[in-house]
């Protein structure tokens, strides 16, 4: 059974929703477990613990929050060189579109990546001009259904490739048309 871990940071609560939402959506994928953690609660073993992870921070300037980096550099510190080829994705919330949620996604990706984390991005569509390329990426809150959608799809594909990757399930490579 493949293991995701999906780690927040929020502020407004805006992130949350977001990783609620990609939780939704890694747990439609049969036989895939999941923990909902923020920065606040989450420990080096949920990493350990793993297989993959959505990674979510608000944008503050263009960039991650303090309290993800401070994560990364002083909880999970510990377990560098030990998460080598764990799957890693991202998801950003910002204050308004332009403010900077793709570049979030960008440092939060080269995080995993310095962690050994494979990352991915989605080609696909959610809605028409609606992607997540780099993750899912928002302003303020998920509402519409193109940004439910998007956060969802996220964690589906999460689970996908770790159910391909992790417990062998060449059935759920998304290209195989299962979809959940």
């Amino acid at each position: 059974m493949g293991k995701v871990l999906v780690l927040f940071d929020t502020a407004s609560g805006n992130t949350r929703r977001m990783a609620e939402q990609v939780a939704k959506g890694a747990e439609s994928v049969p036989g895939i477990e999941v923990r909902l953690k923020s920065v606040e609660e989450a420990t080096a073993d949920d990493i350990l613990w793993c297989d993959g992870i959505a990674v979510g921070s608000p944008t503050n300037m263009g960039t991650i929050s303090w309290r993800m980096k401070r994560w990364w550099d002083e909880v999970a510190g510990g377990i560098w060189g030990k998460v080598d080829g764990k799957i890693g994705c991202a998801f950003s919330s910002s204050g308004g579109w332009g403010g900077g949620a793709e570049l979030t996604c960008m440092t939060l990706l080269t995080v995993l990546m310095n962690f050994g984390f494979l990352v991915f991005g989605v080609t696909d569509y959610v809605g028409k001009q609606f992607t997540l390329h780099y993750g899912a990426v928002l302003a303020g809150e998920p509402r519409s259904d193109n940004e439910i959608a998007s956060c969802q799809r996220l964690g589906q594909r999460l689970a996908q490739w770790v159910a391909v990757y992790v417990d062998g399930n060449s059935g759920m490579h998304p290209l195989s048309g299962h979809t959940g």
